[in-house]
């Protein structure tokens, strides 16, 4: 048997919103209003300054955090067949997760 060549019989990946040649939408790295974040982090007491890469990096690592626990609970939903988290979804996964650990009674 021949073996395949790359990238034949694979479909092009998706362009991002923002990524075509003639595209007027400019492409938003962050999904989270980096303001918003600036203004949290300086909300802490212990933080004078923060970067705009710091506080870029901060929205990324959030909203990655929260598109993973959000899918995790929603395999619990699948479960119970519904499509609509709820809160007994998000007490599942951080019960049957071990990354989620750390979040144990925080909803309580």
């Amino acid at each position: 048997m021949a073996a395949a060549e790359p990238g034949v019989g694979v479909a092009p990946p998706a362009e991002e919103p923002g990524s075509g040649p003639l595209c007027a939408v400019p492409l938003r790295l962050a999904r989270l209003p980096l303001a918003r974040v600036k203004a949290l982090v300086k909300a802490d007491p212990d933080v004078s300054l923060a970067s705009q890469e710091a506080v870029f990096v901060l929205a990324r690592a959030t909203e990655l955090f929260v598109e993973t626990i959000a899918k995790d609970a929603y395999v619990y939903a699948q479960q119970g067949k519904r499509k609509t988290l709820q809160r007994k979804d998000l007490d599942n996964a951080i019960e049957a997760i071990d990354e989620f650990a750390f979040l144990e009674g925080t909803l309580d």
